[in-house]
């Protein structure tokens, strides 16, 4: 083998080398974990760090005071019937107690020591003082009944005026971050739109809740399927959920570098196309897009889902579908070739 044909296939064995380093790089997986063609991804996705934060913020600290309003109004209706049960007590005991006041008024003290001293042997004596321990017990049960069901009847009174006030407190804080959020958004031309929504949409099954009814805080823990790395257990679930009802192209979750939640395993970009990031969606690709994203609308609160992108479009549950616009006026800033999901 000559000198010129040993450089030529050493040549050949770099070149091979760096292609394949180069496509193991920046891999990513279609549904079922099939290494899929590499488009470019949508990067950055435009707007500013600043705009994104405060979407962030005022939609995580929406959803974070409607919880509280649920559980709040749940704790209502519990004390509520705390309440009328111990009103129904109060009320039943009611003849029960009269009698006792009545009997008392009348015999007293008096009464009571007439009968003793009126016994006509020491055995006659002994029953009825028996006899009388015997009412004096029942009667006192009787007033610790009634005792124990007004404290309770107060005690959630009190209870549920509290409830209330914390309610008022949450519904305050949603309408702060409502506010807030419809400001950002209005800086990119925002306004109210019909956006996607279809009560057609798939249901899916609920992601995992903590012990107050809301979504705990999750680290990049579980195994990312589209791009090797890692997502958060919820967005797992979410992904996992979306491809078993049918939304089944091409997705790319975990993304190194940057703000938003991408790095964080919290966010993925579900194309329109099949298989990459292309230009704008027309036709069949736009409806699927369309189709997704009003499946994510439909069930954001059983899956954790902070906001939606789609075609200019933003979503979250303090704002409803809103016009949006990226920075770069691209498929990708302007969201018209992918969904992006942001998760809690």
């Amino acid at each position: 083998m000559t000198a010129s044909v040993r450089r030529r296939r050493w040549s050949l064995a770099v070149a091979l080398v760096a292609a394949a380093a180069a496509l193991l790089s920046g891999v990513a997986f279609g549904p079922g974990g099939a290494a899929a063609a590499p488009k470019p991804d949508p990067g950055d996705e435009g707007s500013t760090p600043l705009l994104r934060d405060v979407l962030s913020e005022t939609s995580k600290g929406y959803i974070d005071a409607r919880n509280a309003v649920t559980k709040s109004r749940n704790r209502q209706l519990q004390l509520q019937l705390e309440l009328e049960r111990a009103e129904a007590t109060v009320k039943a005991m009611g003849p029960e107690i009269e009698l006792v006041v009545v009997t008392s008024y009348r015999n007293g003290r008096i009464g009571a020591m007439s009968m003793l001293l009126n016994s006509s042997s020491s055995d006659e004596f002994l029953e009825r003082a028996a006899a009388l321990d015997l009412l004096a017990a029942r009667d006192n049960a009787k007033l610790a009944k009634l005792n124990a069901a007004l404290d309770q009847a107060t005690r959630a009174k009190a209870a549920i005026d509290a409830e209330v006030k914390e309610e008022q407190k949450q519904l305050t804080i949603m309408a702060k971050q409502k506010s807030e959020a419809e400001k950002a958004l209005k800086l990119v031309g925002g306004k109210a739109t019909g956006g996607f929504v279809s009560a057609t949409s798939p249901v899916a099954r609920p992601a995992p809740r903590n012990s107050s009814g809301g979504f705990s805080s999750q680290g990049c823990s579980a195994d990312d399927p589209t791009t090797g790395r890692c997502v958060t257990p919820r967005t797992l679930h979410m992904l996992q959920e979306t491809q078993r009802l049918g939304f089944k192209r091409f997705v790319n979750c975990f993304r190194p570098g940057g703000p938003y939640e991408h790095p964080k395993g919290r966010a993925c970009d579900f194309s329109s196309e099949r298989n990459g990031f292309g230009g704008d969606a027309t036709g069949d690709d736009k409806l699927y897009g369309n189709n997704l994203a009003a499946f994510f609308v439909r069930n954001a609160d059983r899956l954790g889902i902070m906001y939606v992108i789609w075609y200019r479009q933003f979503w979250s549950p303090a704002t409803g579908w809103q016009s949006y616009s990226g920075a770069g006026g691209d498929p990708s800033s302007d969201h018209t070739n992918h969904v992006h999901i942001s998760m809690l």
